[in-house]
């Protein structure tokens, strides 16, 4: 009996992971037809890369002229805070370029054109996620990447191969966070009748709150960017795990657990507002 049982509990993980290894196929079959339409238009593509570098450089300038007039925000150097800036330049382009579907899903809800998602033999969140693709979140994750290695370089750091796999961890981690939350706001589309839902800009445009660090806002403001939107574990503390700030590096720790959480409570938000979809255009 308990060899039976063994054998089913192998049979059910193994099922599993064909069943996720599928859907990880499909998603990346999906995503590679929109890049392949992309890529017709060059000129679109290079334009977007260029307008998104162009973009984020802004941002860090104004980050720059404060800290010509002040030596550090609240104990946070100018490099710190860069830091921060680039790591939401990072999960920023990591969401446009690979999970833009997210930004349609009103307007396919709203047209009815959410229906054929449903018939097909594929999950609908793969369908929403590889559902588009962002050419301007290439300058981004690149902006990003160049900015987290200059900063790296400015802020003395003893670099262990443990430290080193836990920043990977973290750049991950902050990524899926931000894949997440960006899901989570789409989904309320099921609830709002629009072709253009105003909820997933207002989420995002709470990211901009985790480019400084989260000492200078109000207790409410932290626990907004802590608690009920985590933009926090996507910057804040991944920065204050990397260069070590006591008060702060431990709870970076806590970003895989909470990218975990975040992706369980999008999933589950989806499938709520799902079962209230009532065809096209409700």
């Amino acid at each position: 009996m308990a060899a039976d049982v063994a054998a089913g509990t192998r049979s059910a993980a193994a099922a599993r992971l064909v069943a996720a290894r599928r859907l990880v196929y499909l998603y990346f079959r999906c995503l590679g037809q929109q890049m392949k339409a992309i890529m017709a238009y060059e000129a679109n593509f290079i334009v977007l890369m260029f307008s998104a570098v162009l973009v984020q450089l802004a941002g860090l300038a104004f980050i720059w002229a404060i800290f010509q007039r002040i030596p550090d925000v609240n104990g946070w150097t100018f490099w710190q805070v860069v830091m921060m800036s680039a790591l939401i330049f990072v999960t920023e382009g990591v969401g446009s370029l690979f999970f833009e579907g997210t930004w349609r899903l009103s307007y396919l809800v709203y047209t009815g054109q959410f229906d054929q998602m449903l018939v097909r033999p594929i999950s609908p969140i793969v369908q929403v996620l590889a559902g588009a693709v962002g050419f301007n979140g290439l300058g981004n994750i690149v902006t990003g990447f160049v900015l987290i290695g200059i900063a790296m370089a400015n802020v003395p750091v003893q670099w262990t191969p443990g430290r080193v796999l836990m920043l990977v961890i973290l750049l991950v981690s902050a990524a899926t966070i931000r894949v997440a939350i960006n899901l989570a706001s789409a989904a309320s589309t099921f609830w709002i009748r629009s072709p253009w839902s105003m909820v997933p800009m207002f989420v995002h445009q709470l990211g901009d709150f985790a480019k400084y660090p989260i000492t200078i806002y109000s207790v409410a403001v932290q626990a907004l960017i802590v608690v009920a939107v985590p933009f926090a574990f996507v910057s804040f503390f991944p920065t204050a795990f990397v260069f070590g700030v006591e008060a702060w590096s431990l709870a970076g720790l806590l970003t895989p657990l909470v990218a975990i959480y975040a992706v369980v409570m999008a999933v589950w938000i989806f499938r709520v507002g799902l079962n209230r979809y009532e065809s096209s255009g409700h």
